[in-house]
């Protein structure tokens, strides 16, 4: 206790010392602990299902006709389901919607369609009631309901087990209440499931027998059997599928397996694993420029360790004190660090929720905070120890004798005190150049021409059920009426229905072949974007139409087929050709597939990601192509919420029953779908300016407490007639040596960065020669005004008073 006293006084007699040494570790703890509880929520606790990581994700891919990610057809499932041996359970599930009504206004809900084993295959058990049985999978209208929409629609009523919905117009019954979805897995609203998976609205029942794949396929792995081990044995069971299914569209594509939790967090991996490695740099530059501190702070002491030794004080009782000191210095950074983490750690879940469709929470991860409290103690107690027991094993009578003198350390101990500049600096070039880059891309990306526009675009949703909208000339009077309606309406320019809009997902993909030149088989075709639109589509969403002419009144659904291209479908198809007139096959209808002729070629645009170009896009009339689901989108200088009313009251008019669902803009659309993007260069900046500035701190720090333990020697030598401009240039060339080295180093390490990064960079080089020179020139200005500051203080020292203290 009396050591732990002293530690106190002297760390409460250098409050400079003490303050930047304890907020330089707590930001580290602070920004590194908010991070890490962020990525343990998203991808290290696992989806809440049981042994998660035994739960494989089986898809398809064709790389030969470069898609990936495919899921399942109905045949399909269930030659794997009968034939796989590797998989206690084998289930699927495909998204849909739901129309609940007779609860009020008429309401849309997410929900899926799953296969009666689903949940038990999950490991999720009921709250309430009881999961699907085998004999109801096809056969009864029975469903699951989650905990939130018990609470939030039904009131938690008690008596919710044998309750009737009316969903899509069918009555259906509830039969359990289960844990709420999670967002990672179901996507975002899950409320509600069925069990008729193998039904799918607009597609007629021998067409699903084709292989139309729209399935999500699952299974959990037998006990001792690993995923290599599935993997290995899946071609078998696709072998066979072909065999017996030749015809079909999905054929001849291969298994792939993931593990689900890969599954749900895959395309946003990459991003959180840079996010991952900033915030270790930041905790790594934090520690090391504390180590450095206190470093230099106890080779400044070496006259007071010799004076304990000859009054008796034992080696291990002087290691044990100022081991205690340095402890006490992280463990005030912890606590300030644990303040900081209870204030980040609302604003980062929050920041990313808004850019990624992952679900987090605002708590902080004890464990990680744990995790870096022990390693920021573990610092304090190696830096501490270090300088310590070396200064007590020095020679007595040099240290009394050197007094005010020698307190500069050793070369050993100078050595690490350079290289420990020499590291921060480097690692606050990685995540310099990082960040560089990042937000490079990023802006560059944000100005890519998308071949639509977005603004004053108003979209919103519509489900059409099968009970009331039993065949296509339903929809499709539906759809003409609305648009019709929509298009007087005051305020309106232009109105476009189609089955998606850019950028919102929902793209569907057709094989397709050039009827004049042999086709090959139906699962032998490419594959390409097909969009359904109406009659102002391109209007309204300003794609130029660039030869032909636009769908019209002509394009019923009992007229011949017509499709248009896209420009680069046009010059990949028909190098050198005219392709209007030209005639293509679509889908597997039959043998050979649906027969239209295309009349006009549209402009470019990037429909599923800005970043990635799409070679192959069809548009089909939506008379002709039309599915249980429409998206409406409305041109108008009208507010958006104006917009809403108009087509909410239209719809209205012509079924009362309809939701409007996710009404939005496409500005917003636009926004949310460089979300990851944002979201990593926004942290990633954040971390490369907390970088910059404890690098800044760091070497301010290490000069000058250089420069005060060298006042004596500083005085000496202006009074042998040295010069502010010698001193001057003695304490910055010393300081700006290690930097010099750091960015060295710094300089290598960036080439090992850009193949961490060169996946998430758009239009930029992860070597961008200038990007790097001026991360280089910032660092270098940081470093220099860092070691001029206390480089001018030791001009102004005063040589008598220097040597009276000496």
């Amino acid at each position: 206790m009396n050591d732990v006293t002293f530690a106190l006084r002297q760390l409460r007699k250098s409050p400079g010392f003490t303050l930047l040494a304890v907020f330089t570790l707590a930001l580290g703890i602070g920004a590194t602990t908010a991070i890490f509880s962020l990525i343990d929520d998203l991808f290290l606790r696992g989806l809440p299902f049981s042994e998660p990581s035994r739960i494989l994700r089986v898809s398809s891919e064709a790389k030969d006709r470069n898609v990936q990610q495919i899921p399942f057809s109905v045949p399909r499932f269930w030659h794997y389901r009968d034939s796989q041996t590797v998989f206690s359970e084998f289930a699927a599930d495909a998204g849909t919607g739901f129309i609940l009504t007779g609860l009020g206004d008429p309401i849309q809900l997410n929900g899926a369609n799953v296969t009666a084993n689903y949940f038990h295959l999950l490991g999720v058990r009921p709250i309430f009631g009881r999961l699907f049985l085998a004999e109801e999978e096809q056969k009864a209208d029975v469903a699951l309901i989650s905990q939130h929409f018990w609470r939030s629609k039904l009131a938690s009523d008690p008596q919710v087990l044998g309750r009737v919905l009316t969903l899509n117009g069918v009555p259906t019954t509830i039969v359990g209440v289960v844990p709420t979805g999670s967002l990672a897995w179901w996507g975002p609203n899950l409320e509600i499931w069925t069990v008729r998976p193998f039904e799918l609205p607009g597609i007629a029942k021998d067409m699903l027998m084709r292989g139309v794949s729209y399935l999500r396929v699952i299974g959990r792995l037998k006990p001792g059997v690993t995923i290599d081990q599935a993997r290995a044995a899946l071609p078998a069971v696709q072998e066979s599928y072909r065999a017996q299914n030749a015809a079909n569209a999905d054929s001849n594509w291969a298994p792939v397996v993931v593990t689900a939790p890969e599954d749900a967090t895959g395309n946003l991996r990459p991003a959180f694993l840079t996010l991952l490695a900033a915030v270790s740099l930041v905790l790594l530059i934090a520690c090391s420029n504390v180590a450095n501190l206190l470093l230099v702070r106890f080779t400044g002491r070496r006259r007071e360790i010799s004076l304990r030794v000859a009054l008796g004080a034992s080696r291990r009782g002087i290691v044990r004190l100022f081991v205690l000191e340095s402890t006490l210095v992280s463990v005030f950074a912890g606590l300030l660090g644990l303040g900081i983490v209870t204030l980040l750690m609302p604003v980062i879940p929050k920041l990313a929720g808004q850019n990624v469709p992952l679900e987090t929470t605002a708590a902080i991860s004890w464990p990680v905070l744990f995790f870096t409290l022990s390693l920021s103690i573990l610092t304090g107690i190696a830096m501490g120890a270090y300088p310590a027991w070396q200064s007590s094993r020095s020679d007595l009578v040099d240290g009394l004798k050197d007094g005010g003198r020698a307190m500069s350390g050793s070369i050993g101990q100078h050595r690490i005190r350079r290289l420990l500049v020499a590291a921060q600096v480097g690692l606050s070039v990685v995540l310099l150049a990082g960040a560089a880059l990042l937000i490079t891309s990023f802006f560059r990306l944000s100005r890519q021409e998308a071949g639509f526009r977005t603004e004053r675009i108003w979209i919103g949703g519509i489900g059409l059920p099968p009970a009331r909208y039993a065949d296509e000339a339903a929809l499709a009077q539906f759809s003409k009426r609305l648009q019709d309606e929509l298009q007087v309406a005051p305020g309106v320019e232009t109105v476009a229905i189609s089955d998606g809009v850019p950028l919102g997902g929902g793209l569907g993909r057709s094989p397709y072949a050039r009827a004049d030149k042999n086709p090959p088989p139906i699962n032998q075709r490419p594959l390409g974007n097909m969009h359904s639109i109406s009659p102002g589509y391109l209007r309204t969403f300003g794609i130029p139409l660039i030869a032909g002419r636009d769908f019209d009144e002509r394009d019923a659904r009992d007229r011949p087929f017509v499709v248009l291209i896209s420009q680069s479908t046009a010059k990949r198809m028909y190098p050198g050709e005219d392709p209007i007139g030209h005639q293509l096959f679509f889908g597997a209808q039959n043998g050979t597939g649906q027969l239209a002729e295309i009349v006009g070629v549209v402009g470019d645009i990037r429909f599923q990601r800005l970043d990635q170009a799409d070679d192959v896009e069809f548009y089909r009339p939506l008379p002709q192509r039309i599915f249980p689901f429409i998206n409406v989108a409305v041109r108008s200088k009208l507010r958006p919420e104006a917009i809403g009313q108009i087509v909410r009251s239209t719809v209205g008019k012509i079924d009362n029953q309809l939701p409007i669902i996710q009404p939005t803009t496409m500005e917003a659309v636009a926004t949310q779908s460089l979300g990851p993007q944002r979201l990593t260069m926004t942290l990633l900046s954040l971390f490369a300016g907390v970088a910059l500035l404890l690098a800044m701190v760091g070497i301010y720090g290490a000069v000058a407490y250089t420069v005060e333990q060298r006042t004596g020697e500083i005085g000496v030598r202006m009074a042998l007639g040295a010069q502010a401009r010698d001193v001057l240039r003695l304490v910055v060339g010393q300081g700006m040596k290690p930097v010099l080295f750091g960015l060295a180093v710094g300089l290598i390490a960036t080439f090992g960065l850009g193949r961490l990064i060169t996946a998430q960079l758009y239009q930029v080089s992860a070597q961008n020669p200038m990007l790097l020179s001026a991360v280089i020139v910032t660092l270098t200005l940081v470093a220099l005004i860092a070691c001029l500051l206390p480089a001018r203080r030791a001009t102004h020292v005063d040589p008598i008073q220097a040597l009276r203290t000496e």
